[in-house]
């Protein structure tokens, strides 16, 4: 069951996890890491794989406390990751920092950092709970609308969770921090703010006739203005 805001502790602090350098970007609180973890596509996963560290893309979904991956049972990365402790990493950028020296360029972001030792998930229900939350993470409202895994596909999936407990969250925003000797010259300062749009959906081209775009992806297309 998913703790209540107010009854969630605080992340735990340790070595691995406490943040050292600009600590005042820094939070320890649990709504600041769901926060990043929600608004990010894509983590990044660090396991050691043949005695050499690796880095993989992946997609990712959280259920309260709990971190979940998944991906195929022959996959030597998610095997190297129940045998050791891990590193996964998300970061949403929100714009390039540009500062009157080389030095001070930056970027806004908000980022987290989780360390752990995954668990394989093996009971069934729990299994499809978090096939069910890593669907629902990149593409809300999909999953009751799709054939759901078969037995085979089950089979041949591995699903890993992660504790959040031990976590850091960094975020940076503002314009630049330019030395005061600096505040007079020639060079442009300020932010170029990022985001990322969805671009209207495009329909396999094998789909069915009279099957339409659903409501659950038209929402997260922007409005625009009709051409003229």
């Amino acid at each position: 069951m998913t703790e209540s805001p107010v009854s969630r502790p605080p992340l735990s602090p340790t070595p691995r996890s406490t943040v050292t350098r600009y600590r005042d970007r820094s939070a320890t609180d649990r709504a600041a890491l769901d926060a990043v973890l929600d608004a990010a596509l894509l983590c990044h996963l660090g396991v050691v794989l043949h005695g050499a560290p690796v880095v993989l893309p992946t997609i990712f979904g959280r259920s309260g406390d709990t971190l979940y991956l998944h991906g195929s049972t022959g996959a030597g990365n998610l095997r190297a990751a129940m045998t050791g402790d891990v590193s996964v990493a998300v970061t949403v950028v929100d714009g390039l920092v540009y500062a009157r020296s080389a030095m001070h360029f930056s970027m806004n972001y908000r980022s987290a950092v989780i360390h752990g030792r995954p668990v394989e998930v093996t009971d069934p229900d729990e299994r499809l709970h978090a096939l069910r939350t890593v669907v629902e993470h990149a593409a809300p409202g999909a999953w009751d609308t799709v054939r759901p895994p078969s037995r085979k596909e089950l089979a041949a999936t591995l699903v890993l969770s992660l504790d959040l407990t031990e976590a850091s969250v960094k975020a940076r925003s503002g314009g630049p921090g330019d030395d005061a000797d600096d505040l007079d010259g020639p060079a442009w300062a300020g932010v170029l703010p990022l985001r990322q749009v969805w671009e209207p959906p495009i329909p396999s081209a094998d789909l069915a006739a009279g099957i339409e775009t659903p409501d659950h992806v038209l929402v997260r297309v922007p409005a625009r203005a009709p051409v003229a």
